[in-house]
């Protein structure tokens, strides 16, 4: 399935139903008069999240949607049927804009959220309703309302517990596949993840949400890579896993090139909580991987540990660490 965060729609509710002008003609009935009923209204246009959806891909090639319309009324002051409402489903973590793409309408942070965007028209009156002591036979109806109408963007923010960032090839993905059943590309060359992907994991019957998020190079912020196009995925994760390849260099320089491109897209993002582990252990000497953690601790101060993906190693250790940090 394709991935598609981002998507411009148009929705249309349902016009509302016309009244009728009918008259009575019954036989055995000595005085007729008007008997015309109102008509339906139009069908609604409701967003409704679901959690079991990841992606627009469905409004990438429908982009028109319509509600259904109200039915005319009928005689015996019948009212005519409401057009059906037409429910959207988005997934969670969808935000609805206006066309500016720059106002926000509503956001979905629960599963089964509903929001009505667009309303069906009123329908019409019919001639009874004009009735009166001194117009006993009125001719006029009215016809229905018609519903909302305009074009609004979707956009898409991955809702996850962890959010896996990196330069790429840091292992993100294998990480992502070591941890869940989710079956992202690898391979050996930089930009193998183009879209997010979403994994879930079990430990100690505790469920966690991970996002593989796309590897990002120094000036993303700028465009440069694949830009800053899935940053946005990372505002609604809670916790920041930072993946290190420990057979780089210059690991202190790695690591503030990530923190520096969170930050210049959003001051929030540096401030999230952040796990630092160090990937590809395997590849190297325990003593090189001390003395590369040495110099790290020196220039930055945080918690980190390392592990192998390749090897499976240490994969528990590191499953406990995002349960205990997620908890918190």
């Amino acid at each position: 399935m394709k991935f598609l965060d981002q998507a411009k729609i148009y929705i249309k509710a349902g016009n509302g139903g016309s009244g009728s002008a009918s008259f009575r003609r019954e036989k055995y009935v000595e005085f007729g008069g008007p008997d015309g009923g109102d008509g339906g209204d139009g069908g609604s246009i409701i967003f409704e999240s679901d959690r079991n959806l990841n992606t627009l891909i469905d409004y990438r090639y429908a982009q028109h949607f319509k509600a259904e319309h109200g039915y005319s009324g009928g005689k015996k002051n019948k009212t005519g049927a409401k057009g059906k409402d037409l429910i959207l489903k988005v997934p969670l973590g969808t935000q609805l804009y206006e066309e500016d793409n720059n106002t926000l309408i509503f956001d979905f942070t629960k599963n089964k959220e509903k929001y009505l965007v667009a309303l069906g028209g009123k329908g019409g009156f019919g001639n009874l309703r004009f009735k009166s002591s001194t117009n006993r036979a009125p001719r006029k109806k009215t016809s229905g309302k018609s519903g909302e109408e305009f074009w609004i963007w979707l956009q898409l923010k991955v809702i996850a517990d962890i959010g896996i960032i990196g330069l790429p090839n840091a292992g993100k993905s294998s990480l992502l596949a070591a941890l869940t059943r989710a079956k992202p590309k690898i391979a050996s060359y930089p930009f193998t993840t183009i879209n997010p992907n979403l994994g879930v994991t079990y430990f100690d019957n505790k469920e966690i949400t991970l996002a593989d998020i796309p590897g990002l190079v120094e000036g993303a912020h700028k465009g440069i890579g694949l830009g800053d196009k899935f940053l946005r995925h990372i505002e609604r994760c809670k916790i920041l896993l930072h993946l290190l390849d420990i057979t780089e260099e210059n690991l202190v320089e790695n690591y503030k090139k990530i923190k520096i491109e969170l930050s210049a897209y959003d001051k929030k993002l540096s401030k999230k909580r952040e796990i630092v582990f160090f990937n590809k252990s395997d590849l190297l000497e325990k003593k090189e991987i001390q003395n590369k953690l040495k110099i790290f601790k020196k220039k930055i101060n945080k918690e980190y540990d390392f592990i192998s993906v390749f090897s499976q190693k240490d994969i528990k250790k590191l499953k406990q660490v995002l349960i205990k940090n997620v908890n918190k």
